[in-house]
């Protein structure tokens, strides 16, 4: 495949986008566990009062 005398610039935006995508995935399952734990405690806390 020949990118033509652009290849760096279109292999770096390529490796940006890929590394922006994968930190945006990242900080989605690290934003989900905290909010599994904030409402496992919230729930928690539910019961404790219930009881």
């Amino acid at each position: 495949m020949d990118l033509g005398q652009h290849a760096g610039f279109i292999v770096g935006a390529y490796a940006f986008t890929a590394l922006v995508i994968g930190c945006l995935v990242i900080g989605g399952l690290l934003d989900q566990r905290a909010q599994k734990r904030a409402l496992a405690s919230l729930q928690g806390e539910s019961g404790e009062r219930l009881s």
